[in-house]
């Protein structure tokens, strides 16, 4: 019986345990230019996303962890899902719902990207076992409020982190210009560009399957 139990002590200790190879901050921007339809659009859209087939084999490839964090004005973002560990269809399928009945809680407040880096390097801080880190922000404007983007650029790129963009183009602002030049960094970072909130739920999709899956042809 002694035989038999530290065998299997042995075959318990020897066994590989995958570590977290994503970690993903979703960043939905809920300043006062977006209105309730318009965060209802974002909300579902992020939903039906992480859905998506390839989206959810991606994450339970990779046993990722996803936070979501909403962002407005100066020292107002939010953590509002905390870490979530996606390792099973489950898991993914109970994100998406979480995600889908998130609350707004914020309305009318200014444009503050610099503050939702800031709060993305934050809860990035909370998951150091994630060996591949990803800051996916959306939004409809420019920072005019708070630090510039680009000052919190030096401490992720210390941390090894990549932030993408989605630009919600409303009018003739060129937000895609301006996110490729102000707040995308890192190893194949990337901006997509939505036509209007009515094209965030295809283009969303879009953008979490490539920043979920891009990594995979650099595998041995």
């Amino acid at each position: 019986m002694l035989r038999v139990l530290t065998m299997i002590l042995m075959l318990t200790v020897a066994r590989p345990v995958m570590a977290c190879q994503l970690a993903l901050v979703l960043a939905v921007d809920v300043s006062g230019s977006v209105d309730q339809q318009e965060f209802r659009i974002q909300m579902d859209g992020l939903a039906e996303a992480l859905r998506d087939g390839i989206v959810i084999d991606a994450l339970i490839s990779q046993e990722a962890m996803v936070t979501l964090i909403q962002w407005t004005g100066s020292s107002r973002q939010r953590q509002t899902i905390g870490w979530t560990s996606v390792r099973s269809g489950a898991d993914a399928a109970a994100l998406a719902d979480a995600v889908g009945s998130n609350k707004r809680v914020w309305r009318n407040f200014s444009t503050a990207i610099g503050e939702a880096l800031g709060a993305s390097e934050a809860a990035l801080r909370q998951v150091p076992q994630c060996t591949r880190r990803v800051i996916d922000v959306s939004g409809d404007g420019v920072s005019n409020e708070g630090p510039e983007p680009r000052e919190h650029h030096p401490a992720l790129r210390e941390m090894g982190v990549t932030v993408n963009a989605l630009a919600i183009e409303t009018d003739e602002t060129d937000l895609t210009g301006w996110f490729f030049e102000n707040l995308i960094m890192g190893e194949g970072a990337f901006v997509i560009t939505a036509s209007g909130f009515e094209d965030y739920p295809e283009q969303i999709r879009r953008k979490l399957q490539r920043e979920t899956t891009r990594q995979l042809s650099s595998l041995p």
